[in-house]
């Protein structure tokens, strides 16, 4: 009867321990590293933190958790810049700009940025911790952060935290708590956002300017969304061209006038059709003239490897997902991802419209998903139940009242002189292709005087373009140089 007892009071304190996994709300772990950088040897911290983000009542509402790595051989940081870095979806953890580009430790992934195992990390040489402290920030139910309850045992409600203002406003709030506790003010201060996050950090750009009073040096925009700016209709559909030509011309799909020069060679040709030649026919519709169509396909097949007859099918608006399943459809019956299309998918019928899956993504989290888990536990010393969500439910998202973020941008940086913002997107990208980017950036600068504030930087590959190690080199170089302009004109002062 006593070991019935025993064994019953095991199995209940089990029960409670499996039901009670609690969200830190206010905790760091504190580790010492060092990593060689461009050559040099760099020491750092890394702390693993909680932070909360609380309500008006300040009480905390949810915890965010966050790993900021900062370099432990300057005593003044005052000109030492801080990156804080998002990630998208929206609900996507921050572990992929953090474990795959600027951070001092990678994926184990080949060159052309495949995974391979054994799973894991190893040293990022390319890093800009050199240059730079960053800041890995998860959004509520990404990565390790969570809503958490009140004193009544409730969560707080989803509409707090899950729509584009919302989502602008906590974050706002919870950078300035972060910049004051680790005595940032000094600070030059950059946002880098990828797909999503770009809306999310062109909105914050103007949001801690306006209710944080915190002034920006810079803001990096990766593999952008519309950010708000519309273009759907024809403008979209003649901005797909440049995109169809370079996945085109990676799988050598191309006519050997095309394929036999490089690719940055073709695209400013197809560009300039695109906008000169493409839009205006598109925009005529079923009035456009016969002999005027004709002309149209055929360029159009000669720029995407897309067959004249699937161009007239479609009335010359071949979707982008039709364009994966077709591609190489006759050729090696294989789809083409869509965040980057230099990876194969195989589907169970070459027939269709759409490929089954996203062969890229498929890819990413192999390699991904133990790699930052690994991580976390025995490299950064976090040791928790919780489950990392690398895509955290965070539907329905509000839309709704402001999705123009990309408008905010314009007016952070009209109202901030030492305001610079750089675009980084990948020629393969085929959800936020780096042509619709390019369209972006002229929007930013729609009076012109942006020029001087705005750069565009495209590499050779997809969405995570720094998965390529050619890329991985040469994008976080453009980081370095991006900062060092922005912050060397902050010496002049705040003016025109």
């Amino acid at each position: 009867m006593r070991t019935i007892l025993l064994f019953l009071l095991f199995i209940t304190t089990y029960i409670t321990k499996a039901q009670s996994i609690k969200v830190p709300i206010d905790t760091t772990i504190v580790t010492n590293h060092s990593a060689t950088i461009k050559g040099k040897t760099i020491p750092y911290k890394a702390t693993v933190g909680f932070q909360p983000v609380w309500n008006e009542d300040g009480m905390p509402i949810a915890s965010l958790s966050y790993t900021y790595y900062k370099r432990s051989d300057i005593k003044n940081d005052e000109n030492r810049p801080l990156l804080i870095s998002f990630n998208g979806g929206p609900g996507s953890a921050s572990v992929w700009m953090h474990i795959a580009y600027t951070g001092p430790r990678i994926l184990n992934i080949d060159e052309e940025g495949f995974p391979i195992q054994p799973y894991g990390i190893k040293s990022n040489p390319n890093s800009v911790l050199d240059v730079a402290d960053i800041v890995f920030i998860n959004p509520v139910n990404t990565g390790y952060s969570r809503r958490v309850p009140g004193k009544d045992g409730k969560l707080p409600e989803k509409k707090l935290f899950f729509g584009v203002n919302e989502d602008i406003k906590y974050l706002a709030d919870w950078i300035n708590t972060f910049v004051t506790r680790n005595n940032r003010w000094r600070s030059p201060k950059y946002l880098i956002g990828e797909s999503y996050g770009t809306t999310r950090v062109s909105g914050l750009a103007l949001e801690l300017q306006n209710r944080q009073w915190m002034y920006l040096n810079g803001v990096i925009l990766v593999s952008p969304t519309e950010i708000g700016f519309k273009f759907a209709g024809p403008v979209e559909i003649a901005n797909r061209l440049p995109y169809f030509a370079a996945a085109a011309w990676y799988h050598k799909m191309l006519p050997p006038a095309l394929q036999n020069k490089d690719l940055e060679e073709v695209l400013p040709e197809v560009e300039q059709y695109a906008i000169d030649e493409l839009l205006p026919a598109i925009v005529k519709g079923g009035y456009l003239d016969q002999e005027k169509k004709e002309a149209v396909i055929n360029k159009m097949a000669y720029y995407s490897g897309l067959s004249k007859r699937t161009i007239r099918q479609h009335n010359l608006e071949v979707p982008k997902s039709y364009f994966w399943k077709d591609l190489l459809r006759d050729k090696e019956g294989y789809t083409i991802g869509r965040l980057d299309s230099r990876y194969k998918g195989m589907d169970i019928k070459e027939a269709g419209d759409t490929p089954d899956y996203n062969s890229e993504l498929t890819s990413w989290l192999h390699a991904f998903t133990p790699a930052i888990n690994y991580y976390y536990q025995q490299e950064l010393n976090f040791k928790t139940d919780l489950k990392y969500n690398m895509f955290g439910p965070v539907r329905p998202w509000d839309r709704s009242k402001n999705n123009y973020t990309g408008e905010n941008l314009r007016k952070a940086m009209a109202m901030n002189a030492n305001l610079h913002t750089m675009i980084q997107s990948g020629y393969y990208d085929g959800a936020t292709t780096y042509f619709n980017a390019k369209y972006i950036m002229r929007q930013l600068n729609i009076n012109g005087k942006l020029t001087d504030r705005l750069s565009f930087k495209g590499y050779r590959s997809g969405h995570m373009m720094y998965l390529r190690n050619e890329d991985l080199i040469q994008a976080n170089e453009d980081i370095r140089a991006f900062i060092t302009k922005s912050f060397a004109a902050i010496q002049k002062g705040s003016k025109y």
